[in-house]
């Protein structure tokens, strides 16, 4: 073969095309691997084609509210504002909520579970969030039906919600059916809504299912006042999947949007060893990312595999700047 068909090694690739691989790397090897590797590399795995979608859900459970903080201005710096997706549990204020509506400009799906978000904020930056499609505040105890009219008058294009909540957290209220009125009265579009363990009420649910005619899936599963006769609801309502209201699987956490969304599956860990990270100091050498002076040194990152090698992942710390 000659000169001009050889093969062009990885470091030859623009920093956009490196970009684009890297997404599909774990979020810890993006962090903690990658930008070890080479200054190219560094470089491109800071850049926004690597950032495009960030999910930190199973990161954010276990860090300290300042180091999820630190971690979204990083995120959000390398990303130029320009992710469609944002996967984040456990917002512990309003102005975490707040920071990420302001650089929500791309923003389509949006997955905020166990928030502590109130409806005062939300009525407050829901505007900055226009273009979500959809919206999860599942186990969102300090939002109600006013945080949902808010998310629902000002996301016009919203085709899917996941509010669902513990049995225990409503366990002290009477009825959600405020909820289910917001629900119905400002998200006309929706096709894809999970309800779980909320405290509805039949007519509450009727009225959601009148409102939203382009429903494709109800998950009610938990509402145990829900009564909902199958062939009334395909007749009245079109081709409408109804769960619920028995929880026969007890999978509740399953993520059922997957079948009506792009958005790809949270990371799996379970199957890596603890030599497979080299994360003690850099060299001299090495620059890139450690050089921006954000004073991210000493952000901590934590993953936890949850299997047999839980033990191993207890603590993995951000390199210190050269």
């Amino acid at each position: 073969m000659g000169e001009s068909s050889e093969f062009k090694g990885w470091e030859e690739l623009i920093p956009d095309a490196l970009g684009l691989i890297f997404r599909n790397l774990s979020l810890q090897d993006r962090l903690t691997v990658v930008p070890r590797v080479c200054k190219s590399w560094c470089r491109a795995v800071s850049g926004p084609y690597s950032w495009q979608e960030i999910d930190i859900e199973e990161w954010s459970k276990q860090c300290e509210p300042d180091k999820l903080e630190r971690m979204l201005h990083l995120l959000f710096s390398w990303s130029g504002r320009a992710f469609h997706r944002l996967c984040v549990s456990g917002l512990p204020n309003d102005s975490l909520f707040s920071l990420i509506a302001d650089h929500a400009g791309s923003l389509k799906t949006l997955e905020l579970p166990r928030s502590q978000i109130t409806d005062s904020m939300v009525e407050q930056v829901a505007p900055r969030l226009a273009g979500i499609t959809f919206l999860d505040v599942s186990y969102c105890t300090k939002m109600g039906p006013r945080a949902l009219e808010a998310f629902g008058r000002s996301c016009r294009s919203l085709v899917g919600l996941r509010r669902r909540m513990y049995p225990l957290a409503v366990a002290d209220k009477e009825s959600q059916d405020e909820e289910a009125h917001a629900i119905a009265s400002t998200m006309p579009k929706l096709r894809h809504l999970e309800t779980a363990y909320l405290l509805l009420s039949t007519a509450g649910v009727v009225k959601i299912l009148s409102n939203c005619r382009e429903l494709e899936l109800l998950d009610v599963r938990g509402c145990w006042e829900v009564k909902l006769d199958e062939k009334v609801v395909t007749e009245r309502y079109g081709r409408v999947k109804v769960l619920g209201p028995d929880v026969v699987d007890h999978c509740y956490e399953r993520n059922l949007w997957e079948e009506c969304s792009d958005s790809e599956s949270v990371y799996s860990w379970e199957t890596m060893d603890e030599g497979d990270f080299v994360l003690d100091g850099g060299s001299d050498e090495e620059d890139g990312i450690w050089d921006d002076g954000d004073g991210l040194e000493n952000l901590e990152l934590r993953f936890y595999g949850g299997g047999p090698h839980a033990d191993a992942f207890a603590g993995f710390h951000w390199p210190p700047s050269p």
